[in-house]
């Protein structure tokens, strides 16, 4: 059976069988059987075409790593457990986005914490200008999800006053090339702080502020599944998210 999934990726990113083949130094028949016969390639040649395609090895070929393969790469993902959002160092949002060199992304209700921080604002509008792509969701503030998660904090309709203050708080950045902010309608059981493959997650707790609520640091691991299924659930809410402004 052909790999589709082999293929798309080598079309989504412009790369040619003799690229790839270039790049990882094989015979370009070796990565065109890849494709068209489904075969399987060592360990050591999986992982350089996920490098080189910058995706994972789990999604090009799924039955490759054995469960235990793919919970021990899992586990090592983990970088650090913070038991409250509030003992995460304050300077560690600011490396998290300064070590981004292609994507930025958050994913929130409000994120009033981040956005009220005039240098992390402004360090997100200068990756934009260096070429990183900045993506804000925030929860729109007309939305019963927004309405509900006020409730279940017992601040009435604060999340909504929360999320239009951030929305002024951002406007350095809006209209920028590189930046886009949306809003959703989703119920959100984390928030989700992304530059390129570090992740900080910070859980929803119900009855629980944000900040009170665990953050988990996490770091993307070739064979490992938890960030992918954090950086999908990201993508879901992006695309039905509406433009800021529309």
């Amino acid at each position: 059976m052909a790999n589709e999934r082999l293929r798309a990726a080598l079309l989504e990113r412009g790369v040619s069988i003799a690229d790839l083949a270039d790049a990882i130094r094989v015979d370009p028949k070796t990565v065109e059987r890849w494709i068209t016969k489904g075969r399987e390639p060592y360990r050591k040649h999986r992982y350089a075409v996920a490098s080189y395609l910058r995706t994972d090895e789990t999604y090009l070929w799924p039955e490759a790593l054995t469960r235990d393969q793919v919970a021990s790469a899992s586990e090592s993902e983990v970088v650090r457990v913070y038991p409250h959002r509030w003992a995460v160092p304050r300077d560690a949002w600011g490396r998290l986005f300064a070590e981004a060199s292609e994507e930025i992304g958050v994913l929130v209700y409000s994120g009033l914490f981040l956005a009220d921080d005039a240098g992390i604002v402004r360090m997100l509008g200068e990756k934009a200008g260096a070429g990183v792509r900045v993506r804000i969701l925030l929860g729109d503030p007309e939305s019963a999800e927004v309405a509900q998660r006020s409730a279940d904090e017992g601040i009435d309709d604060g999340m909504a006053a929360k999320i239009r203050n951030v929305l002024v708080l951002y406007r350095p950045l809006r209209g920028r090339e590189n930046v886009e902010i949306r809003l959703h309608r989703t119920v959100l059981y984390n928030s989700i702080y992304r530059a390129d493959d570090q992740f900080l997650v910070n859980t929803h707790v119900y009855g629980t502020p944000a900040g009170n609520a665990p953050v988990f640091h996490l770091r993307r691991v070739h064979g490992g599944d938890m960030v992918n299924t954090y950086l999908d659930s990201f993508e879901r809410v992006w695309a039905g998210a509406v433009p800021v402004g529309s």
